[in-house]
């Protein structure tokens, strides 16, 4: 599912200092990156950076969280690609006027990642440093030819080369990558590249969101969806004796739930792996070209599904995924069975999916806002705060195909009812303090590649908003550098649902 092995650009040029002051030209920097100073072959500018970094004052210098560090590991190196399709022309000076307000001031949108020498085994730490906006703000040179005859898939291609391309260490982990030219979708488009140890997904794009403003009043935030409801707690001694049994019970349901789920994910991270199915990465995926495609689905459509089956988006969204897996498997493996063999459900197709979960509560707008703006302070954790959950996926050919997402809907509310993802990221900083980075990093990549796919979902805004003057028509976001074929990454916002995905797996058969 994956494109052949690529290499780096090689005509990447040498980094220019991070310690440049922030520049207001609005000079074009072509597309070749310059080379990773963390990698081999570029000794003599390791040098002259960690001889800068020692100047550097380290008094603001803030610990490399434990997910940030596990996302520095050569199996794990990360990126998060956040793609905007955009209703006008990119508008360059008020997209480096509004870089400039807002990301260039966010703490880990100007720091960078230093280990000191002289300690042995020393823990990496974010440090301040000056923004260079020109290094950061990238203008492809495509070919004109190619962009006016299929931008579709000029756009397609060029967001794709970006994994294979690597990223100055030297300097704030985050491009900014403008695609001026319209495509059946957009008028424009950026491209926003950062490295996962800046921050997990929901922290990253709710800080993406926080940096635009509603499209009825610019001088406004968006408007995001009321957080879900806190689980309801013990019932008074008034409630009466069954009501206290049902809670009690339920507690005893969930320490089991929970018991299961972690010893499927501690053998999981061992030795349990899926069936092989094309879906299933092989060795050294995670070194390999991605694709990132992206389709959209009709948000009417999925809650009148919702509210017809009385189960939640995120159901539906699972129960649509398994029915397109489910498609895609048997047309590719069942050319030489009949259909009802097809329609039986097959016990030995083990397909799960690594789901990403939220473990924290999710800092609101104008929190973040005041992150962004030197002149305020506030307490709020940043970083990676994730966990992990198993999430089964079911493959068979249904003549109902709202069965699909019944059968969703259950594997949902059986994971709901565990606290797998708490033990998850909980297990794992201990695992980090007791037996160090390199052997969590073992764990987590033998879960990665005994499961056949990552999952998530993230909540948008709920109306119409800018970026930086420039009216959203669409987000497609994606990760690349961990060990999986297949990513699905839905974001909901305002009238539609946004599928990216990494492969070259896409839902189409089951809209």
């Amino acid at each position: 599912m994956e494109d052949p092995p690529a290499t780096a650009d090689p005509a990447a040029g040498s980094p220019s200092s991070s310690t440049t002051t922030t520049s207001s030209s609005s000079l074009r920097r072509r597309a070749a990156l310059s080379v990773n100073t963390s990698a081999p072959g570029g000794r003599g500018m390791e040098r002259k950076r960690k001889e800068a970094e020692r100047d550097v004052e380290r008094a603001g210098a803030e610990p490399v969280s434990p997910a940030g560090r596990l996302f520095r590991e050569a199996h794990f190196n990360c990126y998060i690609v956040a793609l905007l399709g955009l209703g006008a022309p990119v508008d360059v000076a008020a997209a480096r006027a509004g870089l400039e307000a807002t990301l260039v001031r966010h703490p880990r949108f100007c720091s960078v990642q230093v280990s000191d020498d002289v300690k042995k085994n020393a823990k990496p730490r974010w440090v301040r440093t000056t923004v260079n906006l020109d290094d950061h703000v990238i203008f492809p040179d495509l070919d004109p030819a190619a962009t006016s005859a299929d931008p579709d898939r000029a756009l397609e291609d060029y967001v794709s080369s970006l994994s294979t391309r690597p990223m100055d260490h030297s300097r704030p982990l985050w491009e900014f990558h403008v695609i001026d030219f319209p495509t059946s979708e957009a008028a424009g488009a950026v491209a926003i590249r950062m490295h996962h140890s800046l921050g997990d997904g929901v922290s990253l794009i709710s800080l993406l969101t926080a940096c635009t403003r509603s499209a009825a009043d610019p001088a406004r935030l968006p408007a995001l969806p009321s957080p879900p409801p806190p689980r309801r707690s013990a019932p008074p001694l008034s409630a009466g004796a069954l009501a206290l049994a049902a809670w009690a019970w339920s507690l005893v349901a969930l320490a089991w739930n929970t018991l299961v789920d972690v010893a499927l994910f501690v053998a999981t991270s061992w030795f349990l792996r899926d069936a092989p199915t094309p879906f299933l990465g092989s060795p050294g995926v995670e070194f390999r070209r991605k694709r990132f495609l992206n389709c959209t689905l009709d948000l009417d459509d999925v809650k009148l599904v919702k509210n017809a089956m009385k189960c939640t988006v995120n159901d539906v969204l699972v129960g649509v995924t398994s029915a397109a897996l489910s498609r895609y498997y048997f047309r590719k493996i069942g050319s030489g069975e009949t259909s009802s063999d097809k329609r039986k459900p097959r016990k030995n197709i083990r397909m799960r999916s690594a789901l990403l979960v939220n473990i924290r509560k999710t800092p609101g707008l104008h929190t973040l806002t005041q992150m962004m703006d030197p002149s305020k302070d506030n307490a709020v954790k940043w970083g990676n705060q994730i966990g992990y959950i198993v999430l089964p996926f079911h493959i068979a050919m249904h003549d109902d195909p709202l069965e699909y997402i019944r059968q969703g809907k259950k594997t949902a509310d059986r994971k709901k009812r565990s606290l797998e993802a708490v033990f998850t990221y909980w297990s794992g900083n201990l695992v980090v303090k007791l037996l160090g980075i390199k052997a969590a990093a073992a764990l987590c990549y033998g879960m990665f590649t005994n499961t056949t796919m990552s999952f998530s979902s993230l909540a948008g805004p709920t109306e119409k908003v800018e970026f930086y003057g420039h009216p959203i028509v669409y987000i497609a976001t994606s990760v690349y550098g961990h060990p999986h074929v297949s990513t699905f990454p839905l974001l909901i916002i305002t009238d539609k649902v946004i599928n990216c995905t990494d492969s070259l797996i896409v839902l189409f058969d089951c809209v």
